[in-house]
């Protein structure tokens, strides 16, 4: 029996080498609440590395002579970016090619090359209305976007369709009867943490204007319309944005009241702020959108790919590590006037 013994120890040592391997270096907890209310803020800075290298902004050309002829007097059907100069116009659009289309690497993902003005394929008008959205984050949300602001780069990070998107998921059937639909749940989803919570809380959360608090000061539920489903939803969302911004939830709350305002972090009021404007994106900008897409771009239930926090946050706190984009790209923000 012995050797067996010998062998099991093995075994179990090895083992716990190798699942404390699995959190070297250890996690880092920052105090930022008073102690004893579990007011931290942990990281690994294994992952936080990791996370950085993969969000790291592309080179930016050199800025382009703001002065000289208005795009919209050179070039036909310019509705958007009519205002830049001939230079910061060309420089935008070559910067556009590599965020989007660098696989392509030509203008010919969106444009016909023979007629640049010509709005046949379905990609110049998508991407009219998205330059369209990106100037409306970098003036209309600057409480959550703040001088940071965005560029197309924030979240297509070179590829033509963002890859993290959501859209929406019934989740796998049941048997039938009261099973039929499990409405997402206890199926792994990485969406929301692989948790046992619904796994879509973004299409009623953040493709419409649904309530997302569901706590309430009266012990009595006269006062509280919501269901447990509701609850169930809320915090789905939650799990996906502490996910998604790589932080866990003190970094937005106070763990001694969840719910009060005054004593939250100033992050609390940035996350409201980012809630809506999620929202505006994808009912004012993106919805509209899917009458122009292919079938083979619409999700199973026939709808659009939708943007939620990890689209442009990518495990970091501010995307792409807090990098300046507006002020690297100026022509994405406010219009200009007339010289």
């Amino acid at each position: 029996m012995k050797p067996a013994n010998t062998v099991f120890t093995a075994l179990v040592l090895g083992s716990i080498l190798a699942l404390g391997g699995c959190e070297m270096p250890p996690p880092a907890a920052d105090q930022n609440g008073y102690r004893g209310q579990s007011m931290g803020s942990v990281a690994n800075p294994r992952t936080l590395e990791m996370r950085e290298a993969a969000n790291r902004p592309p080179e930016t050309q050199p800025a382009a002579d703001p002065s000289g002829p208005r795009a919209s007097t050179i070039y036909q059907n310019v509705r958007v970016l009519g205002d830049l100069s001939e230079g910061e116009f060309l420089r935008l659009m070559a910067q556009m090619t590599e965020w989007v289309a660098p696989a392509e690497a030509s203008c010919g993902y969106c444009h016909n090359l023979e007629n640049m003005a010509d709005e046949s394929k379905y990609q110049y008008r998508v991407a009219r209305q998205m330059l369209i959205m990106t100037r409306s984050l970098n003036t209309d949300w600057k409480a959550h976007v703040g001088e940071t602001g965005v560029t197309c780069y924030t979240c297509h990070r070179g590829n033509a369709q963002p890859q993290a998107t959501f859209r929406t998921d019934p989740g796998p059937m049941g048997a039938g009867g009261f099973t039929a639909s499990r409405q997402g749940q206890n199926f792994a989803a990485r969406s929301v943490g692989s948790t046992s919570l619904p796994n879509d809380p973004f299409t009623r959360l953040l493709s419409y204007a649904d309530q997302i608090r569901v706590n309430t000061a009266s012990p009595l539920p006269a006062g509280n319309p919501r269901t447990i489903q509701d609850a169930e939803m809320t915090y789905g969302l939650m799990i996906h944005m502490s996910e998604g911004l790589g932080v866990n939830c003190t970094f937005c709350h106070n763990s001694r009241n969840f719910g009060e305002w005054a004593d939250s972090p100033p992050q609390r009021a940035a996350a409201f702020h980012g809630i809506r404007m999620v929202r505006d994106i994808n009912t004012r900008h993106v919805q509209p959108l899917a009458a122009l897409l292919p079938a083979e771009r619409l999700g199973p239930e026939g709808d659009i790919a939708k943007v939620f926090c990890t689209t442009c946050h990518q495990g970091q706190p501010k995307p792409m590590g807090g990098a300046p984009m507006l002020r690297d790209h100026p022509e994405l923000g406010a219009p200009r006037p007339a010289p």
